[in-house]
């Protein structure tokens, strides 16, 4: 199946050989998917529709399917609906539906949905244009006083892990820094095939910009993986049950600290459609 104006070859091609299904179980992947579920169960209502689009293989999705909630998943790219419908055929009770479609078009009907999840278009998307109609776009399928949740990356991710694993010594992985910090536009150099190819890293500030212009209440902004994977020990810490309480302690305290969200990777914004 064709996904012309669905999303860039590049991006396709990068989606088709990786293994984006296993991501979340590696490196910080864990913390990730531990925190985006708890931020997310937070505006969830006790039951309702959720639309999960950029979905992906469906990790989420099979997640509030599972919790009772009836779930649309969209992604621009075949291999994840294929791999989502698989997962979602594994739920007989209460199946979620993978669609094939993207951000800005939306096969679901005005008013229709409790929450949105916006899980990749607003860093998959480089120009503004398209980024405002994706968010345009949730808030027509949003019911009177449904929430949209919405993740970014930050604009310095690239720079805090290229300080803390010494990739600035890379020329350019510098270059590639320094234009995201000038920017917000990502492009991989072709010398670092492993990364996500291209993307827009947001602010904290505008990316809570570009939620209003499209009309949308701004809840709060929260950072996901805070500023505790920068622990030395991060990983042997998170091992033991009472340091990593003790760090979810400090991510917690921290996680909506406007002066601290830049130091977080991921951030997710939470907004509401008007009543």
């Amino acid at each position: 199946m064709k996904t012309a104006n669905l999303v860039s070859e590049t991006l396709e091609q990068f989606y088709s050989e990786t293994y984006e299904e296993i991501r979340l179980e590696v490196g910080l992947g864990p913390l990730e998917f531990e925190r985006n579920k708890e931020l997310i169960q937070r505006f969830l209502p006790k039951n309702g529709v959720v639309a999960d689009v950029g979905g992906g293989p469906g990790v989420y999705s099979a997640w509030m399917a599972k919790a009772g909630y009836e779930v649309y998943l969209f992604d621009p790219v075949p291999k994840h609906i294929e791999q989502a419908t698989k997962k979602a055929a594994k739920y007989k009770k209460n199946p979620f539906k993978a669609i094939l479609g993207e951000a800005r078009k939306l096969d679901l009907a005005d008013a229709s949905a409790d929450v949105v999840i916006l899980h990749g278009p607003l860093y998959h998307l480089q120009e503004k244009k398209d980024r405002i109609a994706a968010l345009r776009e949730a808030y027509r399928v949003l019911k009177p006083g449904g929430v949209l949740l919405g993740f970014a990356i930050n604009y310095t991710a690239s720079t805090l892990v290229g300080l803390t694993n010494g990739y600035i010594h890379d020329k350019a992985f510098l270059e590639m820094c320094q234009q995201e910090l000038a920017t917000g536009v990502h492009n991989a150099p072709g010398s670092w095939p492993g990364i996500l190819p291209e993307a827009y890293y947001h602010r904290p500030s505008q990316l809570a910009a570009e939620v209003k212009e499209a009309e949308f209440g701004h809840i709060d902004t929260f950072a996901v993986e805070g500023v505790i994977w920068l622990d030395s020990k991060y990983f042997e810490n998170r091992s033991d049950p009472e340091k990593k309480q003790q760090q979810f302690a400090l991510l917690k305290a921290t996680e909506n600290h406007p002066e601290m969200l830049a130091m977080s990777p991921h951030m997710m914004i939470a907004a509401r459609k008007n009543a």
